[in-house]
């Protein structure tokens, strides 16, 4: 039997705020299905979490892991990976933990003028493709990782996140 792209993912909330959109979950394994099949990364027999959190979880997390401390929208903390073979016994590997923050999020939607479940979708694929080795620290990488966050959020019917910033250049 072929082994699915599909990594298994676990969502997590983690603050009260959340339970204003009950169809989060729904909208993040969507999003992280259309990444994986687009990216064709080994990420079967994979797992993920993602933390549904708000601004104050966000900022412990942004101020402990990365030494900044303010709230952001999304942040990814990539696992790592054994080494040496792997044995069918073996549990499934854990890619890592996505944590998204409710305040921010919906305050860069509703500035953008974004429809949420759109928004929660960007910041999904793009905390994803971080767990399977992406960045954007220079200008070539970013370029490449918009590209295929453009490309994965259009196989779900969401424009171009993107565009506008381009027409205001």
């Amino acid at each position: 039997m072929p082994q699915s792209p599909i990594p298994s993912t676990e969502v997590i909330v983690a603050a009260d705020c959340w339970q204003d959109q009950p169809d989060a979950e729904d909208v993040i394994h969507r999003a992280i299905i259309a990444a994986a099949e687009i990216v064709e990364a080994d990420v079967g027999e994979a797992e993920i979490a993602v933390m549904l959190t708000d601004d104050a979880g966000i900022r412990t997390l942004n101020s402990n892991w990365r030494g900044i401390d303010k709230p952001t929208n999304v942040l990814s903390f990539p696992a790592l990976q054994p080494t040496g073979p792997r044995s069918e016994d073996d549990a499934p590997r854990m890619l890592g933990d996505i944590a998204i923050a409710y305040e921010t999020m919906r305050r860069e939607a509703d500035d953008e003028q974004k429809p949420f479940d759109q928004h929660l979708s960007h910041l999904t694929v793009h905390g994803f493709l971080h767990l399977i080795g992406y960045d954007h620290e220079t200008e070539d990488e970013a370029a490449e990782m918009e590209a295929l966050e453009t490309e994965i959020l259009a196989q779900l019917g969401i424009p171009d996140p993107y565009a506008e910033r381009e027409r205001m250049d």
